[in-house]
């Protein structure tokens, strides 16, 4: 049935009544009826069919200025209309129409300037979950929750039972019960997270608005008990022995779960043998428990600031799993003999044990590769690191050569205080050491996606698609509109191209921003049972199989390759079951991938706010890297990020030119554009809100004051 509507509804561009959708059908039973009102209802929830407001039906495809989609609202006001085989669509603060925050809404797009935009036609549906905020009590007693989430604007009361232990300041996880109308609702408590004024409930505040919850449970504290603390002998037995061998670990100076450890030798016809180690949490971690579907649910763990909620518990994490130095560890290894062209010409993937002789900071690392500077206990690894960065560097000329991108974008740190507060935000340090590991670890993860991928078995790929050339062709006229001309064929939508692209733009004023614009006109990265490849480190075949503690993708890589390698399952029955399985796990992988990263960029915005909380009134230098119709954007050389708004523009009244990427005033015509360097004042910051409010501060020529 569901094939047949679709094949007539696609030959028809009016809405359809049922009843002359049956008649086209040539349907004649009310069974036959029942069934076809049923198939409709289940396209149109799935978005592939569209239900008017005069109770008619219409395929979506067939109205190509509609479009059916998730709409997500920045803290900007602006949002985007997400869609799953399209870009996403701009959306204006202006045109959201009522709708919030995670609305399913239908939307009309037009053009507008260098790229479309659309405007909320209806709300579909609305999905209301992970909602967090703070009690409030009116002046009746009635509590009420103030969300943090404030592209939400809807009001919610809750019920009297699930609040009995609340006081107003709390911040609570609600669910809602019953809808009231579309603005109010009336709801549960579910969860209390704390205090406002504690420390660190900012934080878990905004990683249970993301779905991201510190506690296991029950049943997995349950099975806890039986993991050991340290290696069992019996575990040992076909594995192969490397404790003999030198194997190091290196990660930031407050790294507790460590999954990886690498070592190197120079073998006698001039190549390199690189052994990239990797925690065997799948040992521990098993299917069809409770660890393994905690860890599955998570799907990744979350660095917030400096909270860490771990895809698996500590004592796995940062005890049993995690290659600490001198201790035996269960490890999977991939061991790969590397030519002075950085070509993989001989390898080995198999179940190991290591025993890491050092724990390695990426800052002494530096000291020694970089400024020839030895720390204590680092004199007889020397050599091995200074092997390791000339391999690195063949590496990364083999990567650029292929057409690996380097975007080379800063990101900062938030520095916090003992009690959980904001007390600067610096930019972090990226060296020789962090891109050494940086490139060993793309190594190991290209050699095991290309094994697998040419035993053509089930697998779960990391890939990155090629960018939609509409893309790039909005990316380049925002080029053009700043006055500047590229050599090459740009529309050749190849990583080589898209590095020269880069490579051009180097030494222009605007590198950061425009670095920055460039990557987000191309395809996010994923998790995929299909291996299209990795347009962004031009890799044919790519896989995440070295941090199965933090990322549940590479603990299901670690399962698989058991299963092929060292099992031999190959029967058709795992076949066909994995064949199933993995489309699922690719898409939850990615999409808890996504969470983690909202909530990791919505602690950094909230922390910088509570920062610059302190910094009120003070002036600093920065850029404009962001311009809408309601003001601009300015990075600070920090990474701090605040809005001047058009309002608060003195001297002349401006406006936003969209096809010039600039504010213009229209007496003055002094205009505000993109990479314009620009001196601001902090007027206004705000924890609760996380917004940075900026106004420019008027200078001479000679950066005075005027």
């Amino acid at each position: 049935m569901r094939e047949r509507i679709l094949e007539v509804l696609k030959n028809i561009h009016e809405a359809k009544e049922v009843i002359e959708i049956n008649d086209l059908l040539g349907l004649t039973t009310s069974d036959e009826l029942r069934e076809l009102q049923e198939t409709l209802d289940a396209l149109v929830s799935e978005y592939v069919v569209f239900y008017t407001k005069k109770g008619k039906y219409i395929l979506l495809d067939n109205c190509p200025g509609l479009k059916i989609g998730k709409l997500s609202v920045s803290k900007k006001g602006f949002g985007f209309v997400i869609l799953e085989k399209e870009d996403d669509v701009y959306v204006d603060a202006k045109n959201m129409n009522g709708a919030i925050h995670d609305d399913i809404v239908l939307a009309e797009v037009f053009p507008s300037g260098v790229r479309k935009e659309a405007k909320v036609i209806r709300i579909i549906k609305r999905e209301l979950k992970d909602l967090v905020g703070e009690i409030l009590y009116d002046d009746k007693g009635r509590a009420y929750i103030d969300l943090d989430d404030d592209k939400r604007k809807i009001t919610i009361e809750l019920t009297e039972d699930s609040t009995k232990d609340c006081v107003e300041g709390h911040k609570v996880l609600v669910k809602v019960i019953k809808e009231v109308n579309k603005n109010k609702y009336i709801a549960e408590v579910v969860k209390i997270i704390g205090h406002k004024a504690d420390p660190g409930t900012d934080i878990l505040t905004i990683a249970y608005k993301h779905g991201i919850y510190e506690e296991f449970g029950d049943e997995v504290e349950a099975e806890l008990v039986d993991i050991p603390n340290e290696v069992d002998p019996k575990e040992l037995v076909n594995r192969k022995d490397l404790t003999g061998e030198v194997i190091f670990t290196i990660d930031g100076d407050d790294t507790k779960d460590i999954d990886d450890a690498i070592g190197i030798k120079k073998l006698e016809n001039g190549n390199y043998e690189l052994g990239v180690h990797i925690a065997d949490v799948s040992h521990y971690v098993k299917e069809n428990t409770a660890l393994g579907d905690a860890a599955y649910e998570r799907g990744t763990s979350s660095y917030l600031a400096d909270t860490v909620i771990p895809m698996i518990p500590h004592k796995l994490s940062n005890g049993i799993c995690s290659l600490n130095e001198g201790v035996i560890r269960l490890s999977m290894s991939c061991v790969m003999e590397i030519d002075n062209r950085g070509k993989v010409v001989d390898y080995d993937i198999f179940p190991s044990y290591i025993k890491s002789r050092k724990k390695m900071t990426y800052k002494k690392v530096n000291d020694i590769i970089v400024r020839n500077i030895v720390a204590p206990g680092y004199e007889e690894f020397v050599n091995d690191l200074h092997l390791m960065n000339e391999l690195h560097q063949i590496l990364r000329k083999e990567k650029n050569s292929r057409g690996y991108i380097n975007f080379d974008l800063d990101e900062a740190k938030i520095i916090q205080d003992e009690t959980g507060k904001a007390i600067d935000v610096v930019k972090r340090i990226r060296e020789e050491g962090e891109m050494l590991i940086e490139d060993f670890m793309i190594a190991a993860n290209e050699t095991v996606a290309t094994h697998i991928a040419n035993m053509q078995l089930p697998f779960v790929y990391r890939i990155h698609d090629v960018p939609k050339p509409e893309k790039v062709d909005e990316f380049m006229t925002m080029v053009k509109i700043l006055g500047y001309k590229l050599k090459g064929n740009v529309n050749d939508l190849s990583p080589k191209s898209m590095q020269n692209i880069l490579d051009q733009l180097k030494d222009k004023k605007e590198f950061e921003i425009l670095s920055s614009l460039l990557l987000r006109s191309m395809r996010k990265a994923e998790y995929s049972k299909e291996n299209i490849g990795h347009f962004g480190l031009a890799s044919r075949a790519y896989t995440h199989f070295t941090s199965p503690i933090r990322r549940y993708p590479d603990l299901v890589v670690h399962r698989l390759l058991k299963k092929y390698l060292v099992e031999n399952d190959m029967s058709m029955t795992t076949i066909q079951t994995l064949e199933n399985n993995l489309v699922e796990i690719a898409q939850h992988s990615s999409e808890r991938e996504v969470a983690a990263v909202d909530a990791e960029r919505d602690v950094f915005d909230m922390k910088v706010a509570e920062y610059m909380e302190d910094h009120i009134g003070e002036e600093f230098d920065g850029v404009i890297d962001t311009i809408t119709n309601f003001g601009f954007f300015v990075q600070l050389p920090n990474m701090v990020e605040g809005l001047v708004h058009v309002q608060t523009l003195k001297g002349d009244y401006f406006t936003y030119v969209p096809d010039l990427l600039c504010m213009i005033g229209k007496s003055t015509k002094k205009t505000y554009r993109l990479g314009d360097k620009v001196r601001v004042k902090c007027v206004a910051a705000s924890k609760e809100t996380s917004m940075v409010d900026f106004e420019i501060v008027k200078v001479d020529e000679n950066g005075n004051k005027e």
